[in-house]
């Protein structure tokens, strides 16, 4: 590599790093106890329990849960009702003062499927703060594709410092720590060494939560092209009695044989349109159950409308999510996010010193340039 393009690079590397770092040391600080956030809301007494079912028990429906969730929360409306991704013994009830309500002042009910019996609010208790910070610093969408941008700005970083890693450690084995050198290059050769280590990990981590913070504009794409011209046919008065729950389950399990309810989003919630009832199937495997398939039915009949493939950037957004926090292959996946989150950790942590640390000397008496660009 010529001298010019790798200080060019070098620029490119140390400015695109500087601008994410405080963010991105956020992002994983945040993230670390989010990997865990079940195991955490458990321990604290945060997560949902109920009682085993006796044996032959069958769950109530779905209009039975709702009535329920109606009486505890007078004067709301329910915007979704489903299925827990953890227990499917627990249903799941938002209820909100009107169906397009913000997503902010839901109210996120947990039910047993089983008795009716209400097992408290999700959604609360410390892990809610964290992810709020994780997503939006409260900042709503506008914290959201801030937090993007710095995310695209730290894929940068990435490929930037792959670039220059072979030029600058050509002459060295791999993993190579030069300990009788000074601080500043023994921090460099463990910045090297991490960095590249995590490299495919930073990757995937910070390009799915790039697309993570792009739902919103995703769905809302989605509803105004798509969506829209397979309602069309069928109006969009919002609909003057709603159909009952069971029936329009029991609809669209018909049209999607073989596949379990994830959840059921009413008319004029972001999910569906102003008449149709969202009824959101999922598989029962590891990756189908992520990937959703949506059933749209009339909103007074439960007749079933149209039975929907999603596009692919709505598929990779279902995919990316839990990928994001190791959430597919259990504790030992989730084990291995978090050894890499605190990795990543340090290689931020060192590439701010090692910056803080070439300023220091360059402040001092004059330098020769450095061979080895800065981090």
């Amino acid at each position: 590599m010529k001298a010019r393009t790798a200080r060019i690079w070098s620029l490119v590397h140390t400015w695109t790093s500087l601008v994410s770092t405080l963010f991105l040391l956020l992002l994983c600080i945040t993230g670390l106890p989010l990997i865990f956030h079940h195991e955490i809301d458990e321990a604290l007494g945060y997560a949902p329990v109920h009682q085993a079912p006796p044996p032959g028990a069958k769950k109530l429906g779905m209009e039975a849960i709702g009535r329920v969730a109606l009486q505890a929360h007078p004067g709301q409306v329910i915007q979704y009702i489903g299925t827990s991704n953890e227990d499917p013994g627990i249903v799941n009830v938002f209820t909100n003062h009107a169906v397009n309500g913000a997503p902010d002042d839901a109210v996120v009910t947990t039910f047993d499927a089983y008795t009716g019996q209400s097992l408290g609010r999700a959604g609360t208790g410390p892990m809610l703060v964290l992810l709020k910070l994780h997503t939006d610093v409260y900042l709503g969408q506008p914290g959201k594709l801030f937090m993007g941008a710095m995310g695209f700005v730290f894929l940068i970083a990435i490929v930037s410092g792959v670039v220059l890693y072979w030029p600058f450690t050509r002459r060295l084995s791999f993993a190579t720590i030069r300990d009788g050198k000074s601080r500043r290059i023994v921090w460099l050769d463990w910045h090297n060494l991490l960095g590249i280590v995590t490299l495919v990990w930073g990757l995937m981590v910070g390009g799915t939560g790039v697309i993570n913070t792009l739902a919103e504009p995703m769905l809302q794409q989605w509803k105004s092209t798509e969506l829209a011209a397979m309602v069309a046919a069928s109006g969009g008065a919002p609909p003057q009695h709603l159909a009952s729950l069971d029936l329009v389950l029991a609809n669209a399990m018909r049209a999607a044989p073989g596949m379990e309810l994830r959840f059921i989003a009413f008319p004029g919630t972001p999910f569906t349109s102003s008449h149709h009832f969202g009824v959101y199937m999922r598989g029962d495997d590891a990756l189908t159950a992520r990937l959703l398939k949506p059933v749209l039915l009339d909103g007074e009949t439960g007749a079933v409308t149209s039975v929907i493939d999603l596009p692919l950037y709505l598929k990779a957004l279902l995919v990316s999510q839990p990928l994001h926090f190791g959430d597919y292959g259990g504790m030992p996946l989730k084990i291995i996010w978090a050894l890499l989150d605190g990795v990543t950790i340090i290689v931020l942590g060192s590439g701010l010193y090692l910056w803080l640390a070439k300023r220091r000397k360059r402040s001092g008496a004059p330098q020769p340039a450095s061979l080895v660009p800065s981090r």
